[in-house]
């Protein structure tokens, strides 16, 4: 609309405490006004309803958004996100209860390697999962005259799901991990840009699974070991 099509403009008349006023398309309610324009109204106009509309207060400003730098890839995600958080780097808070009474408790798997190196189809893996504190390691048993030493491939650590948007971003806030419900008996998983197919897992795993409660854990994961059981003992799946 061009100043031509205008044919009324607002003038202090029109502003009253208490009322809300059409501007661009856009409400504003009129809840207070300064000591000026409270005496202007009052000498000019003869208002002296000019009065504060009680129970208003202006919305607080917004708090300054401070993400997370990217991940360096140095230490842990955990490690990385306490020393953004405080001034003294601290570790990350673990959950003490369950670290002493897990402690020791480990769940076992056989994997594979997947590579399209032929040097790497023979190499066999056994894959560690520390339920106290939910890390990984991985260890590469030595196999003679096969051209690789072996011994400790992955450090005990936190895995990060590759699949996870903020993973991808190297964004460090609040990543989802591999837990033991994952790791179903041919699935891929994929640590460090390392992909491994899990081959066999021990009876404990599915023990405690029904311990915990089965109905937590995902279907396809807990059919995988259950049919992997029964191979173990001879029988077939009715």
């Amino acid at each position: 609309m061009s100043s031509l099509e205008v044919s009324e403009y607002f003038t202090p008349p029109d502003f009253h405490i208490g009322d809300t006023v059409w501007i661009m398309d856009r409400p504003f309610f009129l809840y207070d006004c300064d000591d000026f324009t409270r005496n202007y109204y009052r000498q000019t106009y003869g208002v002296h309803s000019m009065q504060p509309v009680g129970g208003v207060t202006a919305p607080p400003p917004p708090r300054p958004d401070m993400p997370l730098p990217p991940f360096t890839g140095l230490g842990t995600l955990d490690d990385s996100r306490e020393n953004c958080l405080h001034l003294i780097p601290q570790p990350p808070k673990k959950d003490v209860i369950k670290f002493l009474e897990e402690d020791g408790n480990v769940l076992r798997y056989s994997a594979v390697l997947e590579s399209r190196h032929p040097q790497d189809e023979h190499r066999k893996f056994i894959i560690t999962y520390h339920i106290n504190d939910d890390t990984i390691s991985i260890y590469e048993p030595p196999q003679r005259n096969s051209g690789v030493i072996g011994g400790k491939f992955l450090e005990r650590t936190r895995i990060p799901k590759k699949g996870e948007p903020m993973v991808k971003a190297g964004i460090i806030d609040h990543p989802e991990y591999y837990g033991f419900g994952d790791l179903a008996i041919g699935a891929t998983v994929e640590f460090f840009k390392h992909r491994f197919i899990i081959k066999d897992a021990a009876n404990c795993v599915l023990d405690y699974m029904e311990y915990l409660g089965i109905d937590q854990f995902p279907e396809d994961t807990v059919e995988s070991l259950r049919d992997l059981k029964m191979k173990k003992d001879g029988t077939s799946k009715r």
